[in-house]
């Protein structure tokens, strides 16, 4: 008796072996067949977006993730149904899926990429200094986390680049507003404003200005120090600007005669040498 229950068991450990071994080969063969069908749904993505149908190619990047979501090819795949719908200004879906991946895919070396192609859909939304530029301020994050955490990028030196011209905008914004509120002789606010652009612009083309129009406010409402210090700050800066020359002006009234006389006896040194 106990030797047909032996019998019986390794009968029945060699059928559960056989199934086992089955059930594998059919899992390896669904995996391969599934690997297959994404590598040809993602190169079917690429002729698409070499056509110029961004669109379709980023549904077939996106067919290629879901298909294989655990292959190494899944992050690439979302990544370029991203760039797929930035390339046509898709921005509201390429940020979408730029979000997804930097939550879905943590640890991917092409995070500094997800990171800048998000700033670089923020920052094609830029409308001018008089809209709202609420985008720019969310683009200039994303670049600074590019700046940061991969410095030695070619990303890196563009995202610099992007957040320099972002600052001209931001900082131009700043400059309408102050200009605004000296014609409306609200001087508090436009103090605010022009001090702005000092402590968070002052890279900008707009410091010069914003200097000048600190010295010409004070000036105008008697608090003559402070005008005083921020011309000393305009003088060590921009000595040779055409702001200096106007702040100058508040406390010299004859300051553009004797600029000539100056001019006037340079020329004159000029031409002395010539005969000597």
């Amino acid at each position: 008796m106990k030797y047909i229950l032996k019998i019986g068991l390794l009968f029945l450990i060699l059928a559960l072996n056989a199934c086992s071994k089955d059930k594998k080969e059919i899992s390896l063969i669904k995996e391969i067949d599934q690997e297959s069908e994404m590598i040809l749904a993602y190169k079917e993505g690429l002729n698409e977006l070499e056509k110029g149908d961004a669109f379709f190619a980023a549904k077939k990047f996106l067919e290629s993730e879901l298909l294989f979501p655990q292959s190494e090819w899944a992050p690439k795949s979302l990544l370029m149904a991203a760039y797929s719908y930035y390339s046509q200004d898709y921005y509201t879906e390429a940020i979408f899926n730029l979000e997804r991946f930097i939550k879905t895919y943590n640890d991917n070396e092409r995070l500094d990429y997800a990171h800048y192609l998000l700033g670089m859909c923020y920052y094609e939304k830029i409308e001018g200094e008089k809209k709202d530029l609420q985008a720019l301020l969310i683009a200039k994050k994303y670049f600074d986390h590019v700046i940061v955490n991969y410095p030695k990028t070619e990303l890196a030196l563009d995202a610099k680049l992007k957040n320099g011209l972002i600052n001209d905008v931001l900082a131009s914004k700043e400059m309408y507003i102050g200009r605004y509120y000296i014609q409306k002789k609200k001087w508090i606010p436009a103090i605010n404003r022009f001090k702005n652009v000092i402590n968070d612009y002052d890279t900008t083309i707009y410091a010069e200005e914003a200097l000048h129009r600190l010295v010409e406010i004070h000036y105008r409402i008697g608090l003559e120090d402070e005008a005083k210090k921020y011309a000393i700050l305009l003088g060590y800066n921009y000595l040779s600007g055409e702001w200096y020359k106007k702040s100058y002006k508040l406390y010299n009234k004859n300051y553009e005669s004797k600029i000539v006389k100056k001019e006037k006896a340079g020329m004159l040194k000029k031409f002395k040498k010539l005969f000597q």
